[in-house]
């Protein structure tokens, strides 16, 4: 079979500055990865989310290295046989193009009860940092619109402004009725993360993501072992390569959870291997987008929706982390919504890819 490919790099625009942490995005630069073979009618797309100062491939040579990967499959070479252990975000665009190829290029990865429009998925409400008033309409709206999980982001403003916001939700709703996690990005260091993990204790938080900075295992492992809030790895994840490294991280940290984003960890077999060791060693987990497109979330919800059906959780899943794409001015018109707090697929309505046809 001879494949052919191509790419467009993309540059999202944010409706409002998103903040982290880490920083603030204005906009973002995607890349999308087309393949074509001489058996299909169809084109399969995949997204290459590239996050600055988060993903492990956010390097000078990151578009360089995508041409060279569509030459080689131009010149012969199947898309499998493409060198790119050390760029995860084009493994997930290859192998979701690829799925959407074979497929017949209509989007639809994984047929399920999903994409036939008859169930939807739990998802978190997820509540940017921003000005403490803004954030404050932020957990009002999500609230209003019925979602029973909220992760909120914290580590930008200052630590009493944002525990103040936790405890009039905790006011309000007890834990029984209102789930809160909690996203430091790895904000906190030794001095003050064990002040700040007692008093999500206090406020009945369910989980605590990133804690401290990546790298960190000593204090993150002291942080899991003494305190009594639960904690995610998600950054810790990225950039583990290997079924036995990967099993002596989770081994050496102990955590409760993991967080998977397949567009950061080098697509759906990967994160498949992580949920392989989370199984065998006891932990919970939940999947994640990462800011993609309607093209990545797309492929994440339809995968997520299948690996919750294989694993028989379908009916008691954990509220998934699956952002909608309207926090882009300019993202691709799709067939997804939010109703309430369940993401759905509408296979009645069309795909509009004008914006990055090429």
């Amino acid at each position: 079979m001879k494949y052919t490919a191509s790419y467009k790099k993309y540059r999202l625009r944010f409706r409002q500055p998103i903040g982290t942490s880490r920083g603030v995005y204005t906009e973002k630069i995607n890349y999308y990865l087309f393949l074509g073979d001489d058996v299909h009618s169809g084109r399969g797309v995949g997204e290459c989310n590239l996050l600055s100062g988060l993903s492990v491939d956010d390097v000078p040579e990151y578009e360089t290295q995508l041409a060279a990967c569509c030459r080689q499959i131009n010149e012969g070479a199947s898309p499998d046989a493409c060198s790119v252990e050390r760029f995860p975000s084009i493994a997930f665009a290859l192998e979701t193009a690829l799925l959407d190829l074979h497929h017949g290029g209509e989007k639809i990865l994984f047929p399920s009860a999903y994409t036939r429009g008859e169930e939807g998925i739990i998802t978190n409400g997820l509540i940017w940092m921003g000005e403490e008033k803004k954030m404050q309409q932020r957990i009002d709206d999500k609230l209003a619109r019925g979602f029973h999980t909220l992760k909120m982001k914290i580590g930008a403003l200052n630590w009493p402004q944002e525990r103040a916001l936790l405890r009039r939700i905790r006011d309000r709703y007890d834990a029984s009725t209102i789930t809160l996690r909690v996203d430091a990005n790895g904000a906190f260091r030794r001095a003050d993360v064990f002040g700040v993990m007692d008093d999500l204790a206090a406020l009945d938080v369910h989980s605590i993501e990133q804690p401290v900075e990546k790298g960190n295992h000593a204090l993150m492992a002291e942080v899991i072992d003494k305190c009594e809030v639960p904690v995610a790895l998600d950054e810790e994840l990225i950039g583990i390569c290997g079924k036995a490294q990967r099993k002596a991280l989770l081994e050496q940290l102990n955590p409760a959870f993991l967080i998977l984003k397949p567009s950061l960890l080098g697509g759906f077999k990967q994160c498949e291997e992580w949920i392989a060791l989370a199984q065998a060693q006891n932990r919970q987990w939940w999947i994640t987008s990462a800011l993609e497109s309607n093209i990545g979330l797309n492929a994440i919800a339809q995968w997520s929706y299948k690996i919750l059906e294989d694993h028989d959780l379908t009916k008691k899943m954990l509220p998934q982390g699956l952002g909608l794409g309207d926090i882009y001015q300019n993202n691709l018109s799709a067939p997804l919504d939010l109703r309430g707090e369940k993401l759905y697929h509408h296979p009645e309505k069309s795909w509009d890819m004008t914006l990055i046809n090429t």
